[in-house]
C-alpha cells in the first residue's frame, strides 16, 4: 500500500481504497469492531498509522523466518527530559519523533527498536497499556514507565487572554496550535474537548500542525498562536506561561527480546538514576514514580 499521498485520515471510501477492499467490507469489518476507526459528527475516519498496524499484525511468516533486527532508533512522542536522558546515556539512540501513533505504528513494523508513547481515548483511563493489551501485534513487547507528565495549555507570558480551560479557549475563540494528527497531544485535546462538552470544530485553529512540542511553544511565542497542548516542562524551557490541565503516563514501548540489548539498558540505567530526578525537578511537570516499572506485559 502506498500512503505516501494519503492524508491522515481517510474516510470509508479512501480507506477501502487504500486497503484494497469494497465499501461494504468496510463497513462489514466495522459493525464486527474489527477495523481501527473513530466516528466524528457522524462520519466514520479511518487513521493511516492505526490501519498500517491492524495490517502490519495480521502478517504471517514463512516458518523460520526472523523478524530482522530493528535499528538503534527511539520513536514515537517527543520530551526534553527523555532526549536528555538518551544523550546522558551514551546508547546511540536516534531519536525520529512524529507522534505517539506514527511511532507505535513504525515499532510494529520493525522500523523503530522502541517507541515512547502518550495515548488518548474517551472513557478509558490507562490507553496505553489499553493499546497494547487489544493489539496481537504487541503479544512479545513490555510498557516500560518513563514518566507521568504535566499536560496543559501554552499561553504567552502573563496569560493575556485569561484562559483557565478548553471552555475558555472556545469561549474567546483563541487561536489553537495544534500538533498532528496521531500524536498524544492531539489525542488528549481531542479527549479533553469531548469531557467539556464541545467538538473540535469549535476550535479557532491556528496555521498548520506543529510537528512536536518545542514546535508548538514556538508558535505562541511568536504570537502566531494564542495557545496550544504540550507540557509544563516545554512551556518552562520556552519561557512561556502554563495552564494545568492534567496529568497523564508517558511510557516506553519494547519488545521483550530487545529489553536487554545494551541501548535499552544503557537508557534505563540513566532513568534509574538520581541525576535524572534532579533533572526531573529541574524541568519541572514530571512524576518520577512510575520510571522504569513494567506497567504492561502479556
Amino acid at each position: 500500500m502506498d500512503g505516501s499521498r494519503q492524508p491522515e485520515l481517510l474516510t470509508t471510501a479512501e480507506a477501502a481504497d487504500y486497503l484494497r477492499l469494497k465499501e461494504r467490507k468496510i463497513y462489514e469489518l466495522i459493525a464486527e469492531g474489527a477495523v481501527p476507526c473513530t466516528k466524528v459528527t457522524g462520519k466514520w475516519l479511518f487513521p493511516r498509522a492505526e490501519l498500517d498496524r491492524w495490517v502490519a499484525a495480521g502478517l504471517h511468516r514463512p516458518a523460520g523466518m526472523a523478524r530482522a533486527e530493528p535499528p538503534p532508533i527511539l520513536g514515537g512522542s517527543h520530551d526534553p527530559l527523555i532526549e536528555w536522558a538518551v544523550r546522558e546515556s551514551g546508547a546511540g539512540l536516534a531519536g525520529l519523533a512524529e507522534g505517539s501513533e506514527a511511532g507505535l505504528a513504525r515499532f510494529a513494523r520493525g522500523e523503530v527498536l522502541a517507541a515512547a508513547i502518550h495515548l488518548h481515548a474517551v472513557g478509558t483511563a490507562d490507553a496505553n497499556a489499553a493499546t497494547m493489551a487489544a493489539d496481537p501485534a504487541h503479544t512479545d513487547s513490555v510498557l516500560v514507565g518513563l514518566v507521568r507528565r504535566e499536560q496543559g495549555l501554552l499561553v504567552a507570558p502573563g496569560n493575556p487572554l485569561g484562559l483557565a480551560d478548553l471552555s475558555g479557549v472556545v469561549a474567546r475563540k483563541a487561536r489553537m496550535a495544534l500538533r498532528q494528527p496521531g500524536a498524544g497531544a492531539t489525542l488528549l485535546l481531542l479527549k479533553l474537548l469531548a469531557a467539556a462538552g464541545h467538538g473540535f470544530d469549535d476550535l479557532t485553529v491556528a496555521g498548520p500542525p506543529c510537528p512536536t512540542g518545542p514546535d508548538l511553544a514556538a508558535a505562541v511565542r511568536s504570537g502566531r498562536a494564542d495557545c496550544g497542548i504540550a507540557t509544563r516542562a516545554v512551556a518552562v524551557l520556552a519561557g512561556l506561561d502554563f495552564v494545568p490541565l492534567t496529568f497523564e503516563d508517558f511510557d516506553l514501548v519494547v519488545r521483550q527480546r530487545d529489553y536487554f540489548r545494551p541501548p535499552v539498558q544503557a537508557l534505563l540505567g540513566v532513568l534509574a538514576g538520581d541525576r535524572f530526578r534532579a533533572r526531573a525537578a529541574e524541568m519541572s511537570g514530571y512524576d518520577t514514580d512510575v520510571t522504569g516499572t513494567i506497567r504492561w506485559a502479556p
